[in-house]
């Protein structure tokens, strides 16, 4: 009997239609590709629909996921990870004497057949995505590899004499195979950092130990306490790969360093400083590839999109986004500017750092040492005829005055203030010695805003809350009667924290005539803030018990980031 074609399987499964199989095969004939991949180009189908379909053409099993419980490290260390991720293969367990391989391309059976002969077993294929594949390998080779533990041991056998001159650095982490143990440690607390999903990594020396911490979704958890005599290897290696004075040790020193683990360039942003038991270190890890540039993405609910798209597209004036350090600023300004870029608009921006490089979007580093300050950036940036500006952060009266005469002289301003709601900005500009005429006729509208915390979704549970802690969001058991609260029991997917990712919550006080009014007449944040709400706004933890409602977040997390 024929093999089913993989568009006839989708037909049927109702996944495209006849019409839409018809001009994805004329379209086939020109590119001369797989069907399948013209369907998703053409975004006919999703890959999950692909796989499936391939699943049940070949009699293969599907899979969206690949655990890899019960895999012998063995196995894995015995297959090159550069046959693994150029071939897209992983073993993923045993059955019945078979090696279960997943792979991403069934049809490609030579490094299957391989396989059967490097390792003198029987292969049965799991067919999983491409990205799955990926993120099995990444995660299983790092789990083959040595443990800290094994690699401090190999510390105590290395000739203390030997380590400062073997710092080499490499090209794929997950690659290094034969470098000096302290290469290898620092390589691990980066790759392993990646896969947790950690913003920063946090080396502390402390009189008897350094510990190293990760910020995972923005809380800090202790991972590893190495002995006190590695101290100056590990930060020596860091120093070296971040191009840094290994030498200088009484001032501090920033640097940047470039990695690729698995299929991740990623980006680091690293700060030294003196402390009074050694140097301490903080490396900001940024994932290019995880960047959400998109108002959808970010947490907005569809009336606040509406809302904040309105206040991007207009001509001229100020929008302001507060919130404290780590609270996702940078990420919506830019997911704004994503939204407005276009060749038809000039705009540009001054940060301190630039943390991701945009498209078509001209973008000026912040540098002290050659007094190029925000305002004397901003100065210049107005004189480049502009439609759209962006700066960092007002910081001083000076950069807040600048760019208020660049709203009122017919460009839109975006910027971030440190305060604790939309409220509290006007008060701060105020206290800048801002005219509160100047502030009134400027200012669109200001943006809070704070992350939660995501309910991991391989482990969350539904549960019912006491009164007490519904109270504390302003909920009432009666808001239950239609809606689940879940929480997360920790898994190894999450780290055991019962959270993945984050999302935003978010405030939005739109300066309109009765607020106007009353900056004029009172700088007291309460007051603008009780205006808002009377005029509609959704303060910070409204929104976020909205978020807890649909069964993203938990109570306790809009708690935690909204203390009042």
């Amino acid at each position: 009997m024929p093999r089913r074609l993989i568009g006839e399987i989708l037909v049927e499964k109702q996944r495209i239609s006849e019409e839409s199989l018809r001009k994805a095969l004329l379209l086939q004939k020109e590119a001369k590709k797989r069907i399948g991949a013209i369907l998703m180009e053409e975004g006919l189908v999703a890959e999950e629909d692909i796989l499936e379909a391939l699943s049940l053409q070949f009699g293969i099993p599907y899979s969206p996921t690949l655990d890899g419980n019960g895999i012998d490290t063995e196995i894995i260390s015995r297959i090159p990870i550069n046959f693994a991720k150029e071939n897209r293969l992983v073993p993923v367990g045993e059955k019945n004497g078979r090696l279960i391989v997943g792979t991403a391309d069934p049809l490609n059976i030579q490094p299957i057949d391989d396989l059967r002969v490097l390792l003198g077993c029987e292969i049965e294929p799991l067919i999983s995505s491409e990205r799955e594949i990926l993120r099995a390998i990444n995660r299983f080779y790092e789990l083959a590899a040595n443990s800290p533990e094994e690699i401090i041991q190999d510390l105590d056998e290395e000739d203390s004499s030997k380590i400062l001159s073997e710092l080499e650095e490499t090209e794929d982490l997950l690659d290094a195979t034969s470098e000096a143990p302290v290469i290898k440690l620092v390589n691990l607390i980066l790759s392993q950092a990646v896969n947790s999903r950690a913003s920063d990594i946090h080396i502390e020396p402390y009189q008897k130990e350094i510990r190293i911490r990760y910020r995972i979704d923005g809380v800090l958890y202790t991972i590893l306490n190495p002995p006190k005599r590695y101290q100056l290897a590990i930060i020596s290696r860091i120093k070296i790969m971040a191009k840094l004075n290994i030498a200088e040790k009484r001032l501090p020193q920033d640097g940047r360093i470039r990695i690729k683990i698995a299929d991740k360039d990623i980006d680091i942003r690293v700060s030294v400083i003196p402390t009074s038991f050694g140097e301490r270190v903080v490396l900001r890890l940024l994932d290019k590839s995880n960047l959400l540039l998109d108002l959808e993405n970010i947490g907005l609910p569809p009336d606040r999109r509406v809302m904040v798209n309105q206040l991007i597209h207009v001509a001229h004036g100020i929008v302001l986004v507060t919130g404290p350090t780590g609270s996702g600023k940078t990420t919506t300004l830019y997911a704004a500017l994503s939204e407005i870029n276009s060749p038809d608009k000039n705009i540009i921006t001054i940060e301190d750092p630039i943390e991701y490089q945009l498209d078509g979007i001209g973008q000026i580093q912040v540098n002290a040492k050659i007094d190029l300050t925000f305002a004397a950036g901003l100065r210049s940036i107005v004189r480049q005829d502009p439609d759209v500006i962006l700066v960092g952060e007002i910081r001083d009266s000076e950069t807040a005055e600048i760019a208020i005469h660049a709203a009122l002289t017919g460009h839109l301003v975006f910027s971030t203030l440190h305060t604790n709601d939309s409220a509290g900005a006007i008060t701060r500009l105020i206290d800048m010695a801002i005219e509160p005429f100047l502030i009134s006729s400027s200012l669109n509208a200001v943006i809070a805003q704070r992350l939660v915390r995501v309910i991991c979704e391989r482990c969350k549970e539904p549960y019912t809350p006491d009164a007490e802690s519904l109270r504390e969001i302003s909920l009432v058991p009666e808001d239950l009667d239609n809606n689940t609260l879940y929480r997360g029991k920790g898994c190894p997917e999450c780290v055991n924290t019962g959270y993945v990712g984050r999302v935003g919550i978010y405030e939005i006080l739109i300066v309109d005539d009765s607020i106007k009014s009353l900056i004029l007449q009172t700088s007291e944040a309460n007051i603008i803030r009780n205006k808002g709400i009377e005029n509609g706004m959704s303060t910070l933890r409204k929104d976020g018990a909205s978020k807890v409602l649909e069964g993203i977040t938990t109570i306790e997390e809009v708690l935690r980031v909204t203390q009042e």
